[in-house]
């Protein structure tokens, strides 16, 4: 099947796509007719998606079983490797512009084409008639195609440079509407938190570099004896590396404490926040650390500060979440606890090397199924804040469910697959991160440590399935109501945005079953090079039946408080007080920081502004006045008269003759 088609050889097909795309409406958009402004994007990316499937089929081996180091049949775990150029040749650092692919490649390229297409088809709707319309899709091909350059990037270095463009691309997305000051400020906010992480990431950089002598992959993570030789050696530096470079994870992934940009960034148009939150910048931080599980396994205090993080960062944005009102602001923080998640099952094998596979596995298989559901809920509250007329507070609408069905039923396919519901997506891939985190709290040397995670985790798991059907219930039942700006009858999504929205609500429900149970995702990522062997792993019934009853618990608390008796929720909130307020502030870590941090800071920059003006320019100032003296005393010289300039050559002619004359008197 697909003999013709070589993959080595139309590897940079699937980002050459959106950047045509791309320039495309740059250079000739403004001859065509504006709302044509999508369709070049949706045909870059179908042609994207199309050679990513192609290259899932053809990178590992068909009938491929379980991995270690050889695929089924004996065939070897490998990667395509395509060299466009060199890019950097000075002295020992040679680097050149390489795209690398291998089954966790192909894996993130299918999720990110695919989400994104649907994503943008849902745009073409939910944008229409907006003044920069062309700019949007334009915008939007650029970011697609620098999430694809980062995942087939086949060195750090090439890595760090669309690292920083996914970071830029954000910026312009969520400040897309600059006009207002609000989006204009999240963008900002966004491009230097990151900047923080992106820090912490070049210097993990070029610490590799002076350590291992190269940034490729394949030349580290192909030397597993050098890599483990040099952890042994130096285990400083080396844990020192996989620190640094989990910083910058923080940043691109909003984990604690650079979390904050994350729920700012809702100021961007609904279809940026699904593309952020479901399919690509969040994303790039899991990867990095899944990318780097060679460095990680050989640091286990690494891993356990990773573990530790997103523990934190779970728990944190799940008590955000309660008490939030604003819909996207509580997917935003949905989010993030999720991403936490992940990074619990990363920093999982700390405790022990063995479920390394199934702890990278894991992550990266609930990474994949969250960008389905948790896509379909941006676009479907980007439905609903299209219909209710851009209000998204939910004290302001209710009883949604039949004035918006199709909106009603995805939403809650996306709710259900987030809360945990048996036999869901988000049922299969929470449960195995519950499951590897119990194995690691089993631990005899850090087991203490991962059952505070594992407790962590259980608790966030009844949190997430409270607070996502609040916003469901408050959202859909209940009593019919419509802000003003909605006006009498809302419709609900048009054709372009309902497809994706039933797609993706499709995904959301199955997706997860049809790669979980079966391990289809599992034994195909094995197949990467550089993981461990992984050993037989078997469904953690205990875990899977503790995760049901808790989602259990808290769609049921939800639906009791916001539905059956509300007067319940009311009652909380005001018996809560001040906590229901630190909920609802985000904990005020942004009051913190802006104390602390960003009011100091701008305190030192107004002080060397003064400093500048007042002491280094009056220093610049004097200097440069000590010439104007001189001028002043030869002023009288210069003033264009032919005779005045003849008498001070006479008298300079005298002077050198006298000089001469008494040079040679004394010479003699």
């Amino acid at each position: 099947m697909f003999d013709w088609f070589q993959p080595n050889d139309v590897l940079w097909v699937i980002p050459a796509a959106p950047l045509l795309a791309c320039l495309w409406i740059v250079l000739v958009g403004h001859v065509v007719r504006r709302q044509y402004a999508h369709r070049p994007v949706v045909l870059a990316l179908a042609v994207s998606l199309a050679a990513a499937i192609c290259l899932l089929i053809h990178v590992v081996p068909s009938g491929f079983g379980h991995a270690g180091e050889h695929g089924a049949h004996g065939s070897p775990s490998h990667a395509i490797i395509k060299h466009l150029y060199q890019w950097i040749s000075v002295g020992q650092l040679n680097v050149s512009v390489t795209l690398r692919a291998d089954a966790m490649t192909a894996l993130m390229l299918v999720m990110v084409t695919s989400v994104s297409l649907l994503v943008v088809i849902f745009a073409s709707g939910y944008m229409h008639g907006d003044p920069g319309y062309p700019r949007f899709f334009a915008s939007i091909a650029l970011f697609v195609f620098s999430m694809c350059m980062l995942v087939l990037a086949g060195n750090f270095l090439l890595m760090f440079v669309f690292w920083e463009a996914v970071g830029l691309c954000s910026y312009l997305l969520i400040g897309f509407w600059f006009q207002k000051p609000s989006a204009a400020a999240a963008a900002k906010k966004a491009f230097v938190v990151n900047r923080i992480g992106d820090f912490g990431f070049i210097l993990g950089v070029f610490l590799i570099w002076t350590t291992f002598g190269t940034v490729d992959f394949e030349a580290l993570f192909g030397s597993p004896d050098l890599i483990r030789e040099i952890a042994t050696q130096d285990p400083a530096i080396f844990t020192t590396i996989c620190f640094l470079l989990f910083v910058g994870a923080i940043g691109k992934s909003a984990q604690f404490p650079l979390h904050v940009w994350l729920p700012d960034a809702m100021e961007g148009p609904t279809p940026v926040s699904a593309l952020i939150h479901a399919a690509t910048m969040v994303t790039a931080g899991v990867y990095l650390v899944a990318r780097c599980t060679p460095f990680f396994v050989l640091a286990p205090t690494a891993q356990m500060f990773v573990a530790g993080i997103g523990a934190a960062t779970a728990l944190i944005a799940a008590i955000t979440a309660l008490t939030q009102y604003d819909l996207k602001r509580v997917l935003a923080y949905s989010t993030v606890s999720q991403l936490g998640y992940m990074f619990m099952s990363l920093g999982a094998a700390g405790a022990d090397v063995s479920l390394a596979t199934h702890a990278v596995t894991f992550a990266m298989f609930h990474m994949f199924t969250h960008a389905f559901f948790k896509a379909v809920l941006f676009l479907s509250a980007g439905s609903v804040m299209h219909s209710m007329g851009n209000v998204i507070d939910m004290r302001r609408f209710g009883g949604l469910r039949k004035a918006l069905p199709i909106t009603h039923i995805t939403f809650l396919a996306g709710s259900l697959a987030l809360a945990g519901f048996p036999l869901l997506s988000g049922f299969w891939s929470k449960d195995e991160i519950l499951a590897v985190l119990f194995s690691a709290s089993q631990d005899a040397k850090h087991g203490d440590f991962y059952k505070v995670i594992l407790g962590v985790a259980l608790l966030t798991s009844l949190m997430t399935a409270f607070y996502t059907f609040r916003a469901y219930f408050m959202t859909f039942w209940g009593k019919e109501r419509f802000p003003e700006e909605a006006g009498h009858h809302p419709h609900d999504a048009p054709p372009a945005m309902a497809g994706p929205l039933l797609i993706l609500g499709v995904a959301a429900l199955f997706v997860g079953l049809i790669a979980g149970p079966t391990h289809l995702y599992g034994h195909y990522l094995e197949h990467t090079p550089g993981l461990p062997e992984a050993h037989a792993h078997e469904p953690n019934l205990l875990m899977m039946g503790v995760s049901v009853v808790l989602a259990l618990v808290g769609i049921g608390a939800a639906y009791f408080a916001y539905v059956v008796s509300p007067s319940v929720s009311q009652g909380l909130k005001k018996a809560s007080g001040p906590l229901h307020n630190f909920s609802h502030e985000g904990l005020q870590l942004d009051w913190l920081y802006l104390r602390f941090i960003v009011n100091p800071l701008r305190l030192l920059a107004r002080i060397a502004e003064v400093f500048d003006k007042w002491v280094l320019d009056v220093i610049v100032d004097c200097v440069g006045f000590v010439p104007s003296l001189f001028g002043a005393v030869l002023k009288p010289i210069h003033n264009g008269f032919v005779q005045n300039y003849a008498m001070v050559m006479v008298v300079g002619l005298v002077v050198c003759l006298v000089s001469v004359l008494r040079a040679l008197a004394g010479g003699m």
